[in-house]
């Protein structure tokens, strides 16, 4: 009995697999820099003398303007996502190369980086682009009071492929939100206020973080959130009271 029960156990350990290993990019996301330049110089110079003077004069004026796009990766919010997946205990994390401005890839083309070995020994990459990000600072009066409301708020918006390292399926494509503010009450409106930004943005990564825990346990493992979740039913009958046979 005592052997089955060791044959049984070590079929159960060597059963159960480790698992799978996860590179989180940070948010990709690209922006037109514009740039501007204007150029002035002048100069002037004089001489004088008993016999004769003379004098000149220079101005040279130049400008230009260029744009260009530039691509990067926003690397402020990865860090509870990370801290999310690894509580659900889906996934194992493996650290990846972050992008460069000096990489010759795309920062949108994840298969290259995969390719290029920028995610070693990863099964998966949880890849993110930047959808939208909005700071809004505002003062709004408070009805029937002499107070005004300081509100500082971020929202930030961001699309998530989870791609499969060998065949570069999508096995997971959702896209995830972040909310945080900061709210101070002041009695003048145009009273200087220092709102909190670092917690505001803490805020937003926490927040985004979960989200994107969430939507993984619902695309992968087919756990709903407690709101969605249908009620348990109970199809046994109805219990009766009890009757003593005779």
């Amino acid at each position: 009995m005592r052997a089955w029960m060791g044959i049984i156990g070590l079929a159960c350990a060597f059963g159960v697999q480790a698992a799978p290993k996860v590179a989180v990019t940070d948010l990709a996301y690209q922006e037109r820099v514009e740039q501007y330049i204007h150029m002035v110089s002048a100069s002037s110079n004089s001489n004088a003398s008993m016999y004769h003077a003379n004098a000149s004069s220079s101005y040279s004026e130049f400008e230009s303007s260029q744009s260009y796009i530039e691509q990067t990766e926003l690397r402020k919010f990865s860090g509870d996502i990370k801290g999310e997946i690894l509580k659900s205990g889906m996934f194992q994390l493996v650290q990846g190369t972050p992008y460069t401005a000096k990489a010759k890839q795309d920062v949108y083309d994840v298969i290259a980086r995969i390719k290029a070995g920028n995610y070693k020994g990863a099964d998966y990459v949880l890849f993110g682009t930047l959808s939208d990000i909005d700071f809004q600072r505002d003062i709004t009066s408070i009805d029937n009071t002499n107070s005004y409301s300081a509100i500082l708020g971020l929202t930030l918006v961001a699309d998530f492929s989870l791609i499969n390292t060998r065949t570069y399926e999508i096995t997971s494509a959702f896209t995830a939100m972040g909310e945080g503010q900061d709210t101070k009450l002041v009695n003048s409106q145009d009273v200087r206020v220092s709102l909190n930004r670092p917690r505001v943005v803490r805020e937003v990564s926490k927040e985004l973080g979960m989200d994107v825990a969430r939507q993984l346990k619902e695309q992968l493992v087919g756990v709903m959130p407690d709101q969605e979740r249908a009620p348990m039913r109970n199809n046994l009958p109805p219990d009766e009271p009890a009757q003593i046979l005779r």
